[in-house]
């Protein structure tokens, strides 16, 4: 008995995930002066609210970075 391998060239396609089923996209904040990130929300607003609390509990903490997630979602090009 003998094997035999076929291999094909299969070009993807990317793209952001905006079909009614997938997941939201949602947003934090993390201190980059301690590492602490905020609770992820689906309103932006959430997580900016959550600076000021950590900025008025640690004076010194003035930077910090937004974390996205966004659903995306690959696909074989036809």
């Amino acid at each position: 008995m003998t094997s035999r391998t076929i291999m094909r060239h299969q070009e993807w396609t990317l793209q952001p995930d905006r079909e009614p089923d997938a997941e939201p996209a949602t947003y934090a904040m993390q201190c980059a002066v301690c590492g602490e990130i905020s609770p992820p929300g689906t309103d932006f607003a959430d997580p900016q609210s959550w600076v000021f609390t950590h900025g008025g509990r640690n004076p010194s903490h003035h930077t910090y970075r937004e974390i996205i997630t966004r659903p995306w979602r690959a696909w074989w090009k036809p």
